[in-house]
């Protein structure tokens, strides 16, 4: 189901023009208007999930099949050197439109992007805790 006041609902039904690289009955791949690399592209599904948590898992599954097709498609075509498959799920984490979507991010040498995190050091304790936690 569209949501009517959704901006990637609008563009993943052709509701606006769009720079399309695919097109199937679930999903449109978009170029994304402000790339962090030449090609980056935003794999839409036509149906409004607003996050990873709400995705139903047959859609989920062929976006994942749909990111590395794309992948391998994008690097052979574009030589790029490797690849981020990006996606985000809430604010905190970046997530900035409440539709789910997936980056499809070609990477160059020296393209000066970065994409990472500041290691951290728990403790043994705190490890163990945290998987008492996520398996208990």
């Amino acid at each position: 189901m569209k949501k009517d006041d959704c901006i990637f609902c609008k563009l993943a039904n052709g509701d606006i023009p769009t720079n399309t690289v695919y097109e199937d009955d679930d999903f449109r791949v978009i170029m994304d208007m402000s790339p962090a690399t030449k090609g980056h592209s935003l794999i839409l599904p036509k149906e409004h999930f607003s996050n990873i948590y709400e995705i139903d898992d047959e859609i989920a599954g062929k976006a994942f099949k749909l990111a590395k097709k794309m992948a391998i498609l994008m690097t052979d075509k574009l030589s790029c050197d490797g690849f981020n498959i990006v996606q985000n799920n809430g604010e905190t984490a970046g997530q900035t439109v409440f539709h789910f979507h997936m980056h499809l991010i070609p990477r160059y040498k020296d393209d000066n992007q970065k994409i990472g995190w500041n290691p951290t050091e728990p403790s043994s304790d705190e490890l163990k805790e945290i998987l008492d936690r996520i398996t208990k």
